[in-house]
Parts: C-alpha cells; structure tokens; sequence
C-alpha cells in the first residue's frame, strides 16, 4: 500500500481554535446581538460534543426554554457574527498552527501526496486561519475543501470522510486523517481510513482506542512528537511523511 492523500481537520488538529477562538468569539456575537449567553471554558467543552457551530448553537437553545426561540434566520446571524469575531482573533496574532503542521504540509506538497480538508469550518474562518499560517497562496496546497454543510450529516457519521474518498478515486486503506477528537476518529474509521490523533486541549482525556496512533503533537525539530501506535509500540520523533506511510502499510 501507499500513501495516496491525507486528510486534516481542522479545529484543535491544525490549530488550537477552540478555548480562544471560537469560544470568545461566539461570545462576542452574543453580547454583540444582545443574547443573554456566555459559554465559560467549562460549558463550551460539553458543548463540543455537539458537531458543527449551528447546530451546537441550537442545541444550547433547545436546552434553555427561557430563551428566546430562534429562527433559522436568526441561527444565521450569530453563526455569521461569530465568524466575523474568530476573523479578527486569528488576524491579531491570537491563534497558530500546532506543533509540525506547517513542516508535515510543507513535506507533503514536496512528495506531492494530494491533502484535503475535512472540517466544519467556514471558508472565512479557515481562509484566515490557513493565510495566516501559511501565506495567501495557502489553498493551492489542498484539492478539497470539505467544510461547513458539504454534507449534510457531522461527524462522527463519516459522510464527509466518504464524501473526500469519493473525489480523491483513493481505497480508504491508502489514506491517513489526521484528528483530534473521538468524533472526527470515529467519522474517519467509520470510512475506514486509518487514522492518527494528536489530542487538543479539550479533547486530552478521550478515548482514542480505535485509532492507528495517539501523538502528542506532529513534532518539529527540538520539539519531538511522543507517540504510541495500536500495536502499543511507543517512540518519539518527527511525524513525517515516512511515518504515515508507515501506518498504511500497516
């Protein structure tokens, strides 16, 4: 087997996005539009466990009737504002890259293995995000953008991991995602990619059992990456493109 495409998520993969980005961003919508909402680190990280920003929105709402009910429209707009507000957080230096990502993707284009984008996301938010992080030519790097509604199911349902397969013309077998939440690890194995977890901040003490390996980070030099496969072999290093190889073949 070879490595025929990887595949990234983006929030808490690429970047630490979460706990100062997209949550004081959603706040910010609220007090913007006058909601009496704020979501503390605590909450927002129940609230990950719903995929997807409008559908997290709604479901906060649907546990709170004292609310005002929201229209779809509504949904919108504060879904819209937020990104607007994350825009500015990323713009101000606020949110980088993790560890080894930009040395992986930077490796990756010079084997010339194929990379998608598989992430709830909005362009706007992952257009600033990646032209911050990797200059203003950052899309010529990914032949699939599968954000935001692309499909309309969230992970941990694989249709958008199905959805890449199926332009990519690649066997699952021959592909590694990388993620960070058990969510997006069972959306990935569900289509039957092998697939590594580097855990983020919030995800740290989720269960990663099915994954092909857990790592720390993807590791960059005076940075090492500690990793330990499904085999139970454990090391520490680079996360390079030798390695996802490795995981392909089994």
């Amino acid at each position: 087997m070879t490595l025929e495409a990887v595949f990234f998520d983006v929030d808490g993969t690429i970047a630490e996005t979460e706990r100062g980005g997209h949550r004081v961003a959603y706040n910010a919508a609220f007090q913007e539009l006058g909601y009496p909402v704020h979501w503390d680190p605590e909450l927002y990280g129940k609230l990950l466990d719903v995929m997807g920003g409008k559908e997290r929105i709604r479901f906060y709402w649907s546990q709170h009737p004292e609310l005002p009910a929201l229209s779809d429209a509504q949904v919108e707009q504060i879904h819209d504002v937020k990104a607007a507000h994350f825009r500015e957080l990323v713009n101000e230096g606020r949110l980088e890259l993790r560890i080894g990502v930009k040395r992986l993707l930077d490796e990756l284009a010079s084997r010339r293995v194929p990379i998608s984008i598989a992430s709830t996301i909005t362009f706007e938010g992952l257009d600033a995000l990646l032209r911050k992080g990797l200059g203003d030519d950052w899309q010529d790097r990914f032949q699939y953008l599968g954000i935001g509604d692309v499909v309309p199911v969230k992970k941990p349902d694989p249709g958008i991991y199905l959805w890449l397969l199926e332009r990519h013309g690649v066997d699952a077998r021959d592909v590694v995602t990388l993620e960070d939440t058990r969510a997006g690890l069972l959306a990935s194995v569900g289509a039957g990619i092998p697939t590594l977890i580097t855990p983020s901040d919030y995800t740290k003490d989720q269960d990663f059992s099915e994954a092909a390996c857990v790592a720390s980070s993807l590791g960059d030099p005076g940075a090492p990456a500690h990793w330990r496969l499904s085999s139970g072999a454990e090391g520490s290093g680079l996360i390079d493109v030798g390695f996802l190889e490795k995981l392909v073949s089994g």
